[in-house]
């Protein structure tokens, strides 16, 4: 039974893990698009983190809070991009329309 849970654990945490790698990576273009002229103690100053949690979040560290990619994302322009976020499509089965 443990050996499941360490299993479970293991794929659970190694998706999280691409998706976040694959996020920092999209910041890290998205930051140097935006700023070119920024290094990564420039743009954390822009955003309210230290330098080595830019790095954190460029590398899709699990440690950092989204609050702190959602003001990368807000200093970028992509604030907007976040409603995508665990949003559900709308089916013709719902009995609440919004």
């Amino acid at each position: 039974m443990v050996i499941i849970a360490l299993l479970s654990n293991f794929y659970y945490f190694t998706g999280m893990h691409s998706h976040l790698s694959a996020l920092g990576q999209r910041l890290r273009r998205a930051r140097r698009r935006h700023f070119p002229r920024d290094d990564l103690a420039a743009f954390a100053l822009r955003i309210g983190v230290s330098r080595a949690t830019l790095q954190k979040m460029e590398k899709g560290d699990l440690s950092v809070s989204m609050g702190r990619y959602h003001a990368a994302a807000r200093v970028l322009g992509l604030a907007h991009t976040f409603d995508a976020l665990l949003h559900e499509p709308a089916s013709l089965f719902d009995d609440d329309v919004r």
